[in-house]
């Protein structure tokens, strides 16, 4: 009987073996057939981009305040454009501050625009906008 138990103990041991080795010879198959299939479908048309349309609201002239017209000019502007010509004459007296970048000195002209001596540059906006009707 003891023979008879070793066998029936081998014999499972020696399906399982076969088993998984009949699945690692199939997934390089399946692999290799997926990629084949992926290279032989055709390639779908690319959409073609329409050129974007700015928004008409960006591109309303606004009429400056006097403080901000001896900065940027006297004729209306849209917002984009007076932030534009802000940066210019930032750039031109060297206003950016040497050590925080994001920080603008306010001169003689910005101070009464900003309201204080040094403004972030994303307080800038919010700064003009009370500055434009």
């Amino acid at each position: 009987m003891a023979k008879a138990a070793k066998k029936a103990a081998k014999k499972p041991a020696k399906k399982t073996a076969k088993k998984a080795a009949k699945k690692a010879a199939k997934k390089p198959a399946k692999k290799a057939a997926k990629k084949a299939a992926k290279k032989a479908a055709p390639k779908k048309a690319a959409k073609k981009k329409t050129a974007r349309k700015p928004n008409a609201a960006f591109m309303t002239p606004l009429t400056l305040s006097d403080s901000l017209a001896k900065v940027v000019g006297s004729k209306p502007l849209p917002r984009t454009e007076i932030v534009k010509k802000i940066w210019v004459y930032i750039k031109k007296n060297g206003l950016q501050d040497a050590k925080n970048r994001r920080m603008i000195n306010a001169d003689a002209a910005l101070k009464p625009i900003f309201g204080k001596d040094q403004i972030s540059m994303f307080e800038m906006a919010g700064a003009l906008n009370k500055h434009v009707k």
